[in-house]
């Protein structure tokens, strides 16, 4: 796997976190279907959209059994989202916890 790909599979990671993020927070103030909470799922649904796309373009050039489990790598960006733009605490056991799981991604590829 090319550095080209690398960057390719962290960059529809990326936006499948920030789609995630977006749609955390259009729900931030309950379910509640107003101007805000459009705009938001929009914006998320939207970056979603990309990532996935890209993600299929990606399943064309590269074996599924390789794509499918560097989708972890959605976790970091997630960690690090959370962090800075919600005020999550990230916990030890967070770390230790994706960690792991991409540590076996690592391990299905090799």
């Amino acid at each position: 796997m090319t550095i080209k790909w690398i960057l390719v599979v962290a960059l529809f990671t990326l936006c499948g976190a920030v789609g995630g993020y977006f749609f955390k927070k259009a729900t931030s103030n309950g379910f509640h279907i107003n101007k805000y909470f459009m705009k938001q799922l929009t914006i998320g649904a939207f970056f979603y959209g990309i990532g996935a796309i890209i993600n299929i373009i990606t399943l064309v050039f590269l074996p599924y059994t390789i794509v499918f489990p560097l989708t972890s790598i959605t976790y970091i960006w997630t960690l690090i989202i959370s962090y800075y733009f919600l005020g999550e605490v990230i916990t030890m056991k967070k770390v230790v916890g994706v960690t792991f799981i991409i540590a076996g991604s690592f391990l299905l590829i090799l």
